[in-house]
């Protein structure tokens, strides 16, 4: 074995050797670390320790480069750990490092191995150690090795105290208990007179403090010192990003500090160190109007500087200091807008972030037209990014800052057409929601989606389809402003349609079917066809509604609510032009449309004889050839639509053989009964469509009684009477016809098979009290029709609606323009999607080791109810701590010295300082034992004599906890 072992001694290759192969195997490479792999496995497993070293090394390299498992030599690591040798410690050490970890099943092999080297009295081998125990520390590691580290925190030599204190951020990290032991020692790091510890604590302490600062501000005497002090620069930044932590705790600090931070910012010529304080002042210290100034002077030189890093962090600190002060960065306007062309993108990403925090309602259009000038002179990223930044700052709170809607609709249309454009999920969303909210914008906004509709190049770009679907969409939903809807029917059947996916198709062809109703709706309207049409049941003439009305008293009042389209405009939020009387309408087509609700807009007027017989003839004739081959598709979506579209074309014409017909044999019954379909459709399709909360059905309230199961198999249980496969829609349903063997239900049955009484009073109360949110009913004696978007309060049912949506309605109160700024429909905080509260975190087990030492007992009063485990550990707290000596503290900062004597040593000091606050504590204590009675008093004395923890923990639950001690250089 020995000879072996000496033999692979001498052969054996080297790391040298092994990156020499790897550099010279230029297409073998794999089969080459294979081989070298199968080498170290079988070295690795060698008693010579030089053998298993080499091993070891090589493994290493490959691990780190080419990401090879090593686990399979975690033993092997433990056993050159223990060599005498300190180059083969090395190897192991640093194979530990990169390789173990918390699930490694031999770590606790090394704690008796780390214990005799972190004793060691060679500082190489005690560094080795605490190197991987930064890296490797687990919670036993940190909680076994806590004593060794205690004791190298005071350690002679400076290399090893420094390494030491960099060590124990992990072990707090790890083992939050150890804060009770090794922190009073951490914090007399900063009272050394050697720079690279107090550099090394004021590290750790900079990543301990924001975790929670509130626990460290009894220790900004000792930062204040050192920013006053100290000349190192990178110690300075340490320090003031504490500062900025614990200033906002404490307004009377920030006072005191923000003196000793503009002199920084003054006098030092360390750009790393001005950007520090500049930071510091525009995040923590916005309240001083001249320090502000004074670091906004030096951000306009960092502007102009050469360095791109520099002009980048001018840019962040002006990002930060533009919420609260956005004059500065209106001073820098020009330079700010001037980067958007730099070649660096991280720049011109934070001057896009700037240039959007000026935006307002009085320079969104000057600033829009800007930014898309620059984004079609800018690459595909970042004119994306333009073009993102302009449609999320223009939709916040509800398009808060658009005046004009008619400019940021024709707006989106230009972005649309810009080359590098990929925003098309956002503009299809803003498109239809403007069209819902904003009715005064429909007429614009069907312009622009026609637009948008015969530009052939948007159909080959792949990332504009959905905005071309909803400009379809537009079109189809508000096809009565158009100029000419004969124009979009073309537009909708173009056959370069072919190139949009299946589900944008599906969008056109129903846009097609809606345009088609509103033109043949229209021709009729045109023609003398309604002046001739009796009073037939529920089909009313809009020309003559008022004879209706006279004429027909025997009409149910709901059919006269149905046809009239005087009241359909005083309820719906906005009706549509169909449903407009005949005389309105013939007057309309040669001039503006008119719009309900009392209100009025610059609509599109529609060009004279557009409706003629010969042009319907062609329109029916270009749907069927268009549509016709749809017929046969695969696509679900396209097929359902394009057969519904086809078979209304196919019911029309039964109706009219010989196609529409001359205007003297427009008395024929067949074109009645046509126009009777094209009126019927065209209710169908003209309910107007409003927005929808995201969280409207979480306002729905729960029933008391509703139970909502699984399943539904125990339906029968709850409700015996109904039967499962009866639709009870169809029992009352006009078209329900006799089929062969299964005859009709009688009048008999259909009460049979109606709900108990119990059963509909509940249902019946559930509609009263929710029917806001279902569909309409078919019976008259319910009504829970869906209130208008913009008349809630002439619903009966919607006051609790109105009394939420109230705030959020009230127009606020804004500068006059020439052009008043349209009714936008918002809703309450539903249109924001509601976020998800965060938990809130619990106390850290290190903040409350901290404040113990830091404050004593007396901060672990509320967080030993909420801990008790931690009252076995809290016996041995009072061994180790630091008292706050408040009368120095005040000398270090320089207020209130006239309040305190001078003391005759640092222990005396503490020595009355804990005095005082024992006996603040005890009398404390006996005004709550007061309450309780004479008995209890005594017995709170008792125990406060003898341990002074004691009567705290003693206390009952019902005492309020009292506040931490801050001390007193904060007054």
């Amino acid at each position: 074995m020995a000879g072996s072992s000496i033999m692979d001694t001498l052969f054996q290759r080297t790391l040298e050797d092994l990156i020499k192969g790897l550099r010279l195997q230029l297409i073998g490479e794999s089969a080459f670390i294979s081989k070298v792999m199968d080498e170290i496995r079988r070295e690795i497993k060698s008693t010579d320790p030089h053998t298993k070293a080499t091993a070891l090394q090589k493994l290493s390299y490959l691990s780190s480069l080419y990401f090879y498992d090593m686990s399979f030599s975690a033993f092997h690591v433990v056993e050159l750990m223990s060599s005498t040798r300190f180059a083969h410690k090395r190897i192991a050490y640093h194979a530990a490092s990169h390789s173990f970890n918390e699930s490694t099943p031999v770590l606790v092999l090394i704690t008796n191995q780390l214990r005799k080297d972190l004793t060691s009295a060679n500082v190489l081998e005690v560094s080795l150690a605490l190197d991987c125990l930064a890296r490797i520390a687990t919670i036993d590691l940190a909680r076994d090795l806590n004593p060794e580290i205690f004791t190298l925190l005071s350690s002679s030599k400076v290399f090893v105290r420094k390494k030491a204190i960099g060590v124990i951020l992990r072990v707090f990290e790890k083992y939050p208990d150890a804060a009770r032991v090794c922190f009073k020692r951490l914090v007399e790091n900063l009272e050394s007179s050697d720079p690279q510890i107090v550099s090394a604590a004021v590290g750790v302490f900079c990543e301990l403090a924001p975790k929670d600062p509130k626990s460290y501000l009894p220790l900004a005497p000792e930062f204040y010192r050192i920013l006053v002090d100290s000349k190192n620069n990178w110690v300075l930044i340490k320090v003031l990003k504490i500062f900025a932590k614990l200033a906002p705790l404490e307004p009377r600090l920030a006072k005191r500090v923000i003196e000793p931070i503009c002199d920084h910012m003054r006098r030092t010529g360390a750009k790393s160190l001005v950007f520090e304080c500049i930071r510091t002042v525009v995040t923590s210290f916005t309240d001083y109007e001249s320090a502000v100034k004074l670091a906004v002077v030096k951000i306009r030189e960092f502007l102009v500087e050469d360095d791109p890093n520099l002009k980048y962090l001018a840019l962040h600190a002006l990002s930060i200091v533009a919420p609260n002060h956005l004059w500065a960065v209106l001073e820098n306007k020009e330079v700010v807008i001037k980067f958007l062309s730099d070649l660096d993108p991280n720049i011109k990403l934070e001057s896009l972030h700037l240039v959007m925090a000026m935006v307002s309602e009085n320079n969104v259009a000057e600033i829009s037209r800007v930014l898309l000038n620059y984004s079609l002179k800018s690459d595909p990223e970042f004119c994306n990014e333009i073009l993102g930044s302009i449609l999320s700052t223009c939709c916040r709170n509800v398009y808060e800052i658009i005046i004009d809607f008619d400019w940021y609709v024709s707006l989106i249309g230009e972005m649309s057409r810009i080359p590098h454009c990929q925003k098309g999920d956002e503009i299809e969303k803003q498109l239809i929601d403007i069209g819902l909210r904003v009715k005064d914008v429909r007429p614009e906004l069907v312009q622009v989606g026609r637009g948008l509709l015969i530009d052939p190049a948007l159909l080959g770009n792949p990332f504009l389809h959905k905005i071309l679907s909803a400009a379809a969409w537009v079109s189809g939903e508000y096809v009565e402003f158009s100029r000419n809807p004969l124009e979009l029917m073309e537009a909708l059947l173009q056959p370069r349609t072919g190139l949009l996916p299946p589900l944008i198709r599906a969008v056109y062809i129903q846009s097609a079917f809606k345009v088609l109703v509103f033109c043949i709706h229209s021709y009729f309207s045109e023609t003398e066809i309604k002046a001739s049409i009796p009073c037939p049941g529920n089909v009313v003439p809009l020309e003559s509604e008022l004879a209706s009305e006279m004429e027909c008293p025997e009409a149910s009042e709901s059919e006269i609510h149905n046809a009239s389209p005087i009241r359909k405009q005083e309820e719906n939020f906005n009706p549509r032009v169909s449903n407009q009387s005949f005389k309105d309408l013939s007057e309309d087509y040669g001039e503006q449309i008119d719009t309900s609700c009392g209100q009025t807009s610059s609509l599109a007027s529609l060009e004279r004889n557009v409706f003629t017989d010969e042009s319907i003839i062609n329109t029916l004739n270009k749907i069927e050839l268009a549509v016709g081959p749809l017929s046969e598709t695969h696509e679900v979506e396209i097929l359902e639509r394009a057969r519904n579209l086809l078979c209304f074309i196919e019911l029309i014409r039964q109706y009219l053989p010989n196609g529409l017909i001359q205007k003297e044999e427009s008395l024929k019954m067949g074109e009645i009964e046509a126009y009777k379909i094209v009126e019927l459709m065209q209710d169908a399709i003209s309910d107007e469509l409003g927005p929808v909360s995201v969280t409207a059905q979480e306002r729905v309230p729960l029933p008391a009684d509703l139970v909502l199961l699984e399943n539904l198999a125990d339906l029968e249980a709850v409700l015996p009477d109904i039967q499962p496969h009866l639709n009870s829609l169809s029992l009352g349903s006009p078209f329900l016809e006799e089929t062969p063997g299964v005859p009709l239900p009688t009048h008999q049955n259909i009460e049979e098979l109606e709900p108990t009484k119990e059963s509909t009073s509940l249902l019946t109360e559930h509609r009263r009290r929710h029917g806001l949110y279902y569909l309409p009913s078919e019976k008259n004696d319910v009504s829970n029709d869906y209130p208008p978007a913009n008349d809630l309060k002439s619903q009966d049912d919607a006051e609790d609606l109105v009394k939420l949506t109230e705030q959020s309605l009230v127009s606020k109160k804004k500068p006059n323009h020439a052009k008043p700024r349209p009714v936008v429909v918002k809703l309450d905080e539903g249109d924001l999607v509601p976020t998800a509260a965060k938990p809130q975190s619990k106390d850290d087990s290190l903040s409350d080791a901290v404040r113990e030492v830091l404050f004593g007992n007396e901060s672990n009063l509320s967080s030993s109810k909420n801990k008790p485990s931690d009252r076995s550990s809290s016996k041995n707290k009072g061994k180790e701590k630091l008292n706050v000596d408040t009368s120095e503290l005040k000398e270090d900062l320089g207020i209130d010295k006239h309040h305190h004597t001078n003391s005759s040593s640092r222990k005396s000091k503490h020595h009355s300082h804990g005095k005082e606050r024992r006996h603040r504590s005890s009398s404390d204590v006996g005004d709550q034992r007061d309450k309780n009675g004479e008995e209890g008093k005594k017995k709170s004395s008792h125990h406060h004599s003898r341990h002074k923890a004691r009567p705290r923990t003693a206390a009952p639950s019902s005492v309020t906890p009292q506040t931490q001690v801050i001390p007193d250089f904060l007054l």
